[in-house]
Protein backbone atom coordinates (compact mmCIF):
# COMPACT_ATOMS: atom_id res chain seq x y z
CA UNK A 1 0.00 0.00 0.00
CA UNK A 2 1.15 3.48 -0.83
CA UNK A 3 0.11 6.13 1.25
CA UNK A 4 0.71 9.75 1.14
CA UNK A 5 0.61 12.13 4.16
CA UNK A 6 0.50 16.12 3.29
CA UNK A 7 1.91 18.23 6.27
CA UNK A 8 1.71 22.16 7.30
CA UNK A 9 4.37 24.08 8.66
CA UNK A 10 2.15 26.24 11.12
CA UNK A 11 3.20 28.85 13.98
CA UNK A 12 4.14 27.04 17.45
CA UNK A 13 0.85 26.80 19.31
CA UNK A 14 2.52 29.09 22.25
CA UNK A 15 4.20 31.44 19.44
CA UNK A 16 2.95 35.12 19.69
CA UNK A 17 2.02 36.30 16.53
CA UNK A 18 2.63 40.25 15.96
CA UNK A 19 1.98 41.35 11.88
CA UNK A 20 4.60 43.41 9.55
CA UNK A 21 4.52 47.01 9.71
CA UNK A 22 1.93 47.30 7.30
CA UNK A 23 -0.14 44.43 8.33
CA UNK A 24 0.02 42.53 5.18
CA UNK A 25 1.58 39.62 6.16
CA UNK A 26 2.94 37.26 9.67
CA UNK A 27 5.90 38.58 11.04
CA UNK A 28 8.04 35.41 10.96
CA UNK A 29 11.14 36.72 11.99
CA UNK A 30 11.94 34.69 15.25
CA UNK A 31 8.41 32.93 15.10
CA UNK A 32 8.51 28.86 16.19
CA UNK A 33 7.24 26.85 13.64
CA UNK A 34 5.42 23.32 14.30
CA UNK A 35 4.02 20.25 12.25
CA UNK A 36 0.56 21.05 11.60
CA UNK A 37 -1.47 19.28 15.37
CA UNK A 38 -4.32 17.53 13.07
CA UNK A 39 -1.49 16.54 10.49
CA UNK A 40 0.40 15.45 13.72
CA UNK A 41 -2.65 13.06 13.77
CA UNK A 42 -2.73 11.85 10.27
CA UNK A 43 1.19 11.35 10.17
CA UNK A 44 0.52 9.08 13.26
CA UNK A 45 -2.04 7.24 11.57
CA UNK A 46 -0.57 6.72 8.56
CA UNK A 47 2.75 5.13 10.03
CA UNK A 48 0.70 2.90 12.11
CA UNK A 49 -0.59 1.37 8.66
CA UNK A 50 2.56 1.60 6.91
CA UNK A 51 3.82 -0.97 9.48
CA UNK A 52 0.38 -2.90 9.51
CA UNK A 53 0.29 -3.11 6.16
CA UNK A 54 4.13 -3.50 5.12
CA UNK A 55 3.30 -0.34 2.72
CA UNK A 56 5.33 2.39 1.87
CA UNK A 57 4.49 6.20 3.27
CA UNK A 58 5.55 9.36 1.41
CA UNK A 59 5.21 12.86 3.12
CA UNK A 60 4.69 15.83 1.39
CA UNK A 61 4.70 19.46 2.05
CA UNK A 62 3.90 22.65 0.35
CA UNK A 63 6.10 25.33 1.34
CA UNK A 64 10.00 26.97 1.65
CA UNK A 65 12.95 25.39 2.83
CA UNK A 66 12.25 26.92 6.01
CA UNK A 67 10.04 24.12 6.37
CA UNK A 68 12.51 21.13 6.14
CA UNK A 69 12.78 20.96 9.94
CA UNK A 70 9.52 19.90 10.73
CA UNK A 71 9.65 17.43 7.43
CA UNK A 72 12.81 15.97 8.79
CA UNK A 73 10.69 15.34 11.90
CA UNK A 74 7.92 13.61 9.86
CA UNK A 75 10.75 11.38 8.93
CA UNK A 76 12.34 11.18 11.78
CA UNK A 77 8.61 9.95 12.94
CA UNK A 78 8.66 7.18 10.37
CA UNK A 79 7.82 8.36 7.13
CA UNK A 80 9.81 6.74 4.46
CA UNK A 81 10.69 9.35 1.77
CA UNK A 82 9.93 13.07 1.54
CA UNK A 83 8.46 15.80 -1.10
CA UNK A 84 8.76 19.41 -0.82
CA UNK A 85 7.10 21.29 -3.49
CA UNK A 86 9.21 24.92 -3.23
CA UNK A 87 6.76 27.44 -3.62
CA UNK A 88 4.66 29.84 -1.21
CA UNK A 89 1.59 28.22 -1.45
CA UNK A 90 -1.23 31.87 -1.65
CA UNK A 91 -4.97 29.87 -1.22
CA UNK A 92 -6.12 26.29 -0.17
CA UNK A 93 -7.08 25.99 -3.89
CA UNK A 94 -2.91 26.33 -5.10
CA UNK A 95 -1.72 24.54 -2.58
CA UNK A 96 -4.94 21.32 -3.70
CA UNK A 97 -3.44 21.96 -6.89
CA UNK A 98 0.41 20.81 -6.03
CA UNK A 99 -0.40 18.00 -4.01
CA UNK A 100 -3.38 16.59 -6.77
CA UNK A 101 -0.47 16.24 -9.14
CA UNK A 102 2.11 14.94 -7.14
CA UNK A 103 -0.77 12.41 -6.43
CA UNK A 104 -1.79 12.03 -10.09
CA UNK A 105 1.86 10.63 -10.51
CA UNK A 106 2.14 8.35 -7.88
CA UNK A 107 -1.10 6.70 -7.48
CA UNK A 108 -1.48 6.42 -3.66
CA UNK A 109 -3.97 4.36 -2.48
CA UNK A 110 -4.30 6.49 0.68
CA UNK A 111 -3.92 10.15 1.16
CA UNK A 112 -4.54 12.04 4.84
CA UNK A 113 -4.29 15.05 5.57
CA UNK A 114 -5.31 17.19 8.95
CA UNK A 115 -8.85 18.10 8.79
CA UNK A 116 -7.26 21.83 8.63
CA UNK A 117 -4.36 23.94 9.09
CA UNK A 118 -3.96 25.29 11.96
CA UNK A 119 -2.87 28.72 10.55
CA UNK A 120 -5.35 29.48 8.02
CA UNK A 121 -7.74 27.07 9.39
CA UNK A 122 -10.10 26.93 5.86
CA UNK A 123 -10.33 22.67 6.16
CA UNK A 124 -11.18 22.60 2.25
CA UNK A 125 -7.79 21.13 0.71
CA UNK A 126 -8.80 17.63 1.21
CA UNK A 127 -12.19 17.95 -0.72
CA UNK A 128 -10.38 19.89 -3.21
CA UNK A 129 -7.54 17.20 -3.59
CA UNK A 130 -10.33 14.93 -3.81
CA UNK A 131 -12.38 16.50 -6.28
CA UNK A 132 -9.20 17.00 -8.57
CA UNK A 133 -8.53 13.47 -8.51
CA UNK A 134 -11.70 11.96 -8.87
CA UNK A 135 -11.24 10.09 -5.69
CA UNK A 136 -13.61 10.13 -2.50
CA UNK A 137 -13.15 12.64 0.10
CA UNK A 138 -14.30 12.49 4.12
CA UNK A 139 -13.36 14.54 6.82
CA UNK A 140 -13.36 14.66 9.66
CA UNK A 141 -12.19 11.62 9.86
CA UNK A 142 -11.56 9.91 13.70
CA UNK A 143 -11.11 6.29 13.22
CA UNK A 144 -10.04 4.54 9.91
CA UNK A 145 -8.92 0.77 9.97
CA UNK A 146 -8.17 -1.27 6.14
CA UNK A 147 -8.80 -4.37 5.11
CA UNK A 148 -7.80 -5.34 1.86
CA UNK A 149 -9.34 -2.42 -0.74
CA UNK A 150 -11.48 -1.52 2.06
CA UNK A 151 -11.82 0.89 4.40
CA UNK A 152 -14.07 1.34 7.97
CA UNK A 153 -14.17 4.98 8.75
CA UNK A 154 -15.57 6.99 11.52
CA UNK A 155 -16.14 10.25 11.03
CA UNK A 156 -17.78 13.21 13.12
CA UNK A 157 -21.15 14.85 12.33
CA UNK A 158 -23.72 17.14 13.46
CA UNK A 159 -24.91 15.82 16.36
CA UNK A 160 -23.22 12.44 16.82
CA UNK A 161 -20.68 10.02 14.47
CA UNK A 162 -21.28 8.15 11.07
CA UNK A 163 -19.66 4.73 10.46
CA UNK A 164 -18.78 4.33 6.68
CA UNK A 165 -16.87 1.43 4.47
CA UNK A 166 -15.37 2.79 1.33
CA UNK A 167 -13.34 1.32 -1.45
CA UNK A 168 -9.39 2.48 -1.54
CA UNK A 169 -8.17 5.04 -3.01
CA UNK A 170 -9.60 7.77 -0.72
CA UNK A 171 -8.62 11.18 0.61
CA UNK A 172 -8.83 12.00 4.45
CA UNK A 173 -9.22 15.12 6.94
CA UNK A 174 -7.79 13.41 10.22
CA UNK A 175 -8.73 14.84 13.56
CA UNK A 176 -8.31 13.27 17.53
CA UNK A 177 -8.55 10.43 18.21
CA UNK A 178 -7.26 8.66 15.55
CA UNK A 179 -4.04 7.89 16.52
CA UNK A 180 -2.11 9.28 19.60
CA UNK A 181 0.88 11.53 18.26
CA UNK A 182 4.07 10.00 17.87
CA UNK A 183 7.57 11.40 19.19
CA UNK A 184 11.14 10.53 17.46
CA UNK A 185 13.01 8.42 18.99
CA UNK A 186 17.28 8.74 18.95
CA UNK A 187 16.98 5.88 16.15
CA UNK A 188 14.44 7.73 13.53
CA UNK A 189 16.53 10.93 13.98
CA UNK A 190 19.63 9.42 13.49
CA UNK A 191 17.80 7.80 10.35
CA UNK A 192 16.20 10.70 9.01
CA UNK A 193 19.46 12.15 8.41
CA UNK A 194 19.80 9.41 5.05
CA UNK A 195 16.15 9.43 4.06
CA UNK A 196 15.18 10.99 0.79
CA UNK A 197 13.56 14.33 0.42
CA UNK A 198 13.08 15.72 -3.00
CA UNK A 199 12.53 19.25 -3.93
CA UNK A 200 10.60 19.74 -6.99
CA UNK A 201 9.14 22.67 -8.57
CA UNK A 202 5.16 23.60 -8.48
CA UNK A 203 3.14 22.90 -11.50
CA UNK A 204 1.86 26.68 -12.99
CA UNK A 205 -1.30 27.43 -11.97
CA UNK A 206 -2.55 30.95 -9.69
CA UNK A 207 -4.50 31.43 -6.41
CA UNK A 208 -8.11 32.35 -6.39
CA UNK A 209 -7.71 34.19 -3.77
CA UNK A 210 -5.35 36.82 -1.81
CA UNK A 211 -4.93 38.34 1.46
CA UNK A 212 -5.81 42.26 1.70
CA UNK A 213 -4.83 42.67 5.42
CA UNK A 214 -4.45 41.15 8.96
CA UNK A 215 -5.62 42.38 12.29
CA UNK A 216 -4.89 41.08 15.63
CA UNK A 217 -8.18 40.40 18.65
CA UNK A 218 -8.45 43.23 20.55
CA UNK A 219 -6.53 43.10 23.38
CA UNK A 220 -8.45 41.87 26.56
CA UNK A 221 -9.89 43.90 28.83
CA UNK A 222 -8.91 45.25 32.64
CA UNK A 223 -10.51 42.73 35.49
CA UNK A 224 -13.24 44.28 37.09
CA UNK A 225 -13.38 43.45 41.04
CA UNK A 226 -16.72 44.15 42.25
CA UNK A 227 -17.83 43.06 46.46
CA UNK A 228 -19.27 40.06 47.50
CA UNK A 229 -22.60 41.18 48.62
CA UNK A 230 -22.59 43.72 45.90
CA UNK A 231 -24.99 41.31 43.64
CA UNK A 232 -27.16 44.70 41.86
CA UNK A 233 -23.65 46.02 40.29
CA UNK A 234 -22.66 42.69 38.96
CA UNK A 235 -25.84 42.02 37.32
CA UNK A 236 -25.62 45.41 35.67
CA UNK A 237 -22.05 44.86 34.29
CA UNK A 238 -23.27 41.34 32.86
CA UNK A 239 -26.32 43.03 31.20
CA UNK A 240 -24.57 46.64 29.74
CA UNK A 241 -20.62 45.44 29.45
CA UNK A 242 -20.61 41.35 29.10
CA UNK A 243 -23.81 41.45 27.64
CA UNK A 244 -24.55 37.65 28.61
CA UNK A 245 -27.74 38.50 30.33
Amino acid sequence: MKILVCITNVPDTTAKITLNADQTAVNKTGLPHIIGPYDDYALARGVELRDQLSGHLTVLHVGLADAEPQIRKALAIGADQAIRVNMDPEDSYITATQIAHIAAQNQYDLILMGRESLDYNSGVVHGLVGEMLGTPSYSPVMKLEIDGNMATITREIEGGKEILTCELPLVLGCQEPIAEWKIPNMRGIMSARSKPLEVVEPVADQALSQPVGYSLPAPKGACKMIPLDDVASLINLLQTEAKVL
